[in-house]
């Protein structure tokens, strides 16, 4: 589907027709997007794999967004468009049991976060937790509000939230616009809460949107993906991955784009060189949402401590590209090779799904979430005799 919040700020002098070409363009990307599949219609033999991988569908999840694990084994979704919360439990060889609602009637509730015994829960303005929940499935308790002075705008304003090694929960604050200059306390930020919400700091700077972020395994580094700004065409700027070692680091919204292209609007007030360069740019308008470490032992060794993204596609370009799951290569600190890991959920310019979110399971297999065919698949590795 296109982008649920297209932005209006285009570019000052973009002739009235080279707009009106993109525009088209982003409505006929609308009506290529297939409908959800049916239970039984989800062609996942066209899904590419390397070598002694193999997919299947764990459940159907409506419009699955962030995903996370209990210890419990019971796996919650968030959403963004259903406006709900689902609890999907897994026996101890992760098969599916009953999916049911934990909770409904929330604005754009896409993150979810476990710690201590809650579920935290994002829902634009609102950080929300829900107690003791793995014992209440069938009869939730009510969310309590640990904050809700978050800026309110929907564009860009869903959250994909997690905590970090040092205890944090980490709660990004999108532009409010395309291309703009909001206070960089409030937006265009990653902040940081105590799980109790009494404090509030920002941790970084100059991030257009970032839906999808972890911790190296062995550093206890922040890295994190974020959305490139629209309408500089098809080619630019490209999607990025960074790394933030410490707090205090500005990624460059809205003066540079990809490290080296300075914004036609804004970017003559600052120089590139002023901000922290990517770690590896992504494909241009790849909307690159989750991410994650790879923690376990089921792949082979060279996927451990590397980072799967789920890309869910892009919507405002000519030709299509996106829509499935990339591999960055680390060597220390510094990316190495960017290459496709799962794709075929984009067939020419005909779309089936869109992945939004990677988990890595106990067992070291990788679940993946597909907010446009309202599904979790799981990824495995058996090695070929």
């Amino acid at each position: 589907m296109p982008d649920p919040h297209p932005s209006p700020d285009l570019p000052r002098r973009r002739p009235a027709a080279s707009i009106a070409r993109r525009l088209l363009a982003a409505i006929a990307g609308t009506i290529l997007l297939s409908a959800p599949c049916g239970a039984d219609e989800l062609p996942l033999d066209r899904i590419k794999l390397p070598t002694g991988f193999s997919i299947e569908l764990l459940a159907r999840v409506p419009n699955a967004r962030q995903m996370a694990l209990s210890p419990a084994n019971i796996l919650y979704v968030g959403s963004m468009r259903a406006g709900k919360v689902h609890a999907l439990p897994l026996d101890r060889d992760y098969r599916p049991g009953k999916l049911q609602v934990v909770a409904d009637d929330l604005k754009m509730p896409v993150g979810v976060a476990w710690r201590d015994g809650s579920l935290y829960v994002s829902a634009v303005d609102r950080i929300l937790r829900l107690d003791g929940i793995d014992k209440r499935l069938d009869r939730p308790p009510p969310p309590v509000v640990v904050r809700d002075d978050l800026p309110r705008e929907t564009h860009h304003g869903w959250k994909f939230i997690a905590f970090g090694p040092d205890g944090w929960l980490y709660v990004p604050v999108g532009a409010p616009c395309n291309i703009c200059e909001p206070d960089p306390e409030r937006y265009a930020a990653i902040l940081r809460l105590r799980p109790d919400g009494k404090e509030l700091q920002t941790f970084a700077r100059g991030v257009r949107n970032t839906v999808g972020f972890d911790w190296h395994p062995a550093s206890g580094e922040l890295w994190f993906t974020d959305n490139g700004r629209d309408w500089l065409g098809d080619e630019r700027p490209p999607d990025e991955l960074n790394r933030a070692p410490k707090a205090g680091m500005h990624f460059g919204y809205p003066y540079c784009h990809g490290g080296t292209i300075a914004d036609p609007e804004f970017g003559r007030q600052r120089t590139c060189a002023d901000f922290v360069p990517p770690a590896q740019n992504l494909g241009p308008h790849v909307a690159a949402l989750g991410m994650r470490f790879y923690t376990g032992r089921q792949f082979p060794e060279k996927y451990r401590n590397q980072i799967f993204i789920a890309e869910h596609g892009s919507w405002n370009r000519g030709k299509k590209i996106g829509y499935r799951i990339s591999l960055v290569t680390l060597d220390g600190n510094r990316a190495v090779s960017y290459t496709p890991f799962a794709s075929g959920w984009l067939d020419d310019d005909f779309v089936w799904g869109r992945p939004a979110d990677v988990l890595v399971l106990p067992d070291g297999s990788l679940l993946v979430s597909d907010d446009h065919a309202g599904a979790i698949y799981r990824i495995r590795y058996q090695p070929r005799d």
